[in-house]
């Protein structure tokens, strides 16, 4: 995929990996767009970065993606990579009766429609392109459940199988479709936690990101590092496993969570 002269537009990009791929697309000559709900983070990303354009946007409410949709492309007509980036991560206890119907679907609405919403509203647009890109960013969890936060591992695992989707309706198409595949990554999404996790066993964004951009630049389908593999390939092996390995560190939240998250 081309990335010099292109126009991205990055959801989600003023923290973590969406921080990173404005910096280390930037480097690569791209022409950077990014979106994110907070004014204070959106115009720092502006300080850090003068020449990315900034717009305020939420991916769960579809009037604001309406409304991204019409400016971005009437300022930027060349607009022609996508990447769904905006995501968000919760630790729930799921016999935690005290969210609300809507505060529970939180991560569904971000991470899961959002990124389908996207997708629906600028593939129109990214058709008319001589040459275009849809990212999609799921997880390491998405490819097996992750009993410390249900919810996220469920939308992640959502977006997988419709970017796998997108990826063979689109083959015949002028639309690249690649999804990134991170496994745990020191970003913010941990910020609220009660449960801190150990840095040491997280992934750097900056090297996630370098890694992803250089499959990229090779029209690898899949944007992820080895340890991605490994794990896709135990989840074969051993699924259960790997899946009760994981659930000893909801136990530990439970143990510590004596105030339920709201």
């Amino acid at each position: 995929m081309q990335l010099k002269d292109s126009t991205v537009l990055i959801t989600g990009g003023t923290s973590g990996i969406g921080l990173e791929l404005v910096r280390q697309l930037t480097g690569q000559g791209a022409h950077i767009i990014v979106t994110g709900r907070n004014a204070d983070a959106l115009n720092a990303t502006k300080s850090k970065f003068p020449q990315v354009h900034i717009f305020q946007s939420d991916v769960s409410q579809p009037q604001d993606i309406e409304q991204l949709y019409k400016e971005v492309t009437r300022q930027f007509p060349s607009l022609n990579i996508l990447i769904n980036n905006a995501g968000l991560m919760r630790l729930i206890d799921l016999q935690d009766a005290s969210p609300d119907l809507d505060n529970i679907n939180r991560e569904i609405a971000t991470n899961l429609s959002g990124t389908i919403r996207m997708v629906h509203q600028f593939l129109p647009h990214l058709k008319k392109q001589q040459s275009a890109a849809i990212i999609n960013v799921s997880s390491g969890i998405a490819l097996m459940p992750y009993t410390l936060a249900p919810v996220y591992s469920a939308s992640k695992a959502g977006v997988h199988a419709y970017t796998q989707a997108l990826r063979l309706q689109l083959e015949d198409t002028n639309i690249k479709v690649f999804e990134m595949i991170p496994p745990g990554v020191n970003t913010n999404l941990q910020n609220d936690w009660v449960m801190p996790v150990n840095p040491k066993q997280m992934m750097d964004a900056d090297q996630m990101v370098r890694i992803a951009i250089k499959q990229l630049l090779n029209d690898r389908k899949e944007l992820r590092p080895f340890l991605i593999g490994v794990i896709k390939m135990a989840g074969r092996i051993m699924p259960d496993a790997l899946i009760r390995f994981g659930h000893k560190e909801f136990k530990k939240f439970k143990a510590l969570n004596t105030n339920p998250q709201k």
